[in-house]
């Protein structure tokens, strides 16, 4: 179907969503994630029909770049035991969204990384090996499945990880996540032309986001990484937590 049969959302939706796919897409090109946890918020309050299918269409983008620069850093050891993962966690996800109520799951996950963060600030470290992996994978399938924020399992077991493994690590990650993702709801009917289109259309300022927080890499680099990420994934729990009040 062509773009000019589709009914996309009016101009305003668009300022409105390319900016925050713009500013999320800067800090996930810095850190390594945070354009799900800022773009979907938003674009779910504007056009709640659009989701899942418009933000995973344009967020796939960005993994891949982020992957194609940084992917002699992949930690391919840690995706064989991270991935597998991914699956029966997003299955136990989607055992959950059936059984739990939104609300009452929201506030669980986001309660959950909220104390996750603590222990981390405590330095409580948990070292990265195959059951951590396994584990953090399943946490990331199960969370990103009933809650379309995955990246916070991963983020704390790598937060000690240098930036360019971090990122390079979480990009194939995403990518792996979001095309699974994007096979379901096409599969089951969910994805749309009116979806398809409109993520089509934010591509270009997730390109500027990427292009953009190559400078702030250095700076993130250059020792703050870590708490980058904490804050990025604290602010994440909270989201959930007010996502379940509201």
């Amino acid at each position: 179907m062509p773009l000019s049969a589709v009914a996309l959302p009016d101009m305003s939706f668009f300022l409105i969503a390319g900016t925050v796919v713009l500013i999320g897409a800067t800090v996930q090109s810095s850190i390594g994630l945070g354009l799900g946890l800022i773009a979907a918020p938003v674009i779910s309050f504007l056009e709640p029909s659009l989701m899942p299918g418009a933000i995973l269409i344009a967020t796939a983008v960005l993994p891949l770049l982020s992957l194609l620069a940084e992917r002699r850093h992949v930690d391919w050891r840690g995706l064989a035991w991270g991935l597998p993962g991914r699956v029966p966690g997003s299955l136990t996800g989607a055992w959950i969204v059936a059984v739990l109520d939104p609300e009452t799951l929201g506030a669980v996950v986001g309660s959950m990384v909220l104390v996750a963060v603590g222990l981390s600030l405590l330095s409580v470290r948990v070292p990265i090996t195959p059951v951590s992996l396994f584990s953090a994978g399943a946490a990331s399938g199960v969370t990103g499945t009933a809650t379309s924020i995955g990246g916070p399992p991963l983020a704390l077991l790598y937060q000690n990880e240098s930036g360019p493994r971090v990122r390079a690590t979480l990009a194939a990650f995403f990518l792996f996540g979001v095309g699974i993702s994007l096979i379901v709801l096409t599969v089951t009917g969910q994805m749309g032309q009116r979806e398809v289109w409109t993520g089509a259309v934010l591509v270009p300022c997730v390109i500027a986001g990427f292009l953009a927080g190559r400078p702030v890499r250095r700076v993130v680099d250059a020792g703050i990484l870590r708490a980058a990420l904490l804050a990025v994934v604290a602010v994440s729990g909270v989201v959930l937590i007010m996502r379940s009040l509201g």
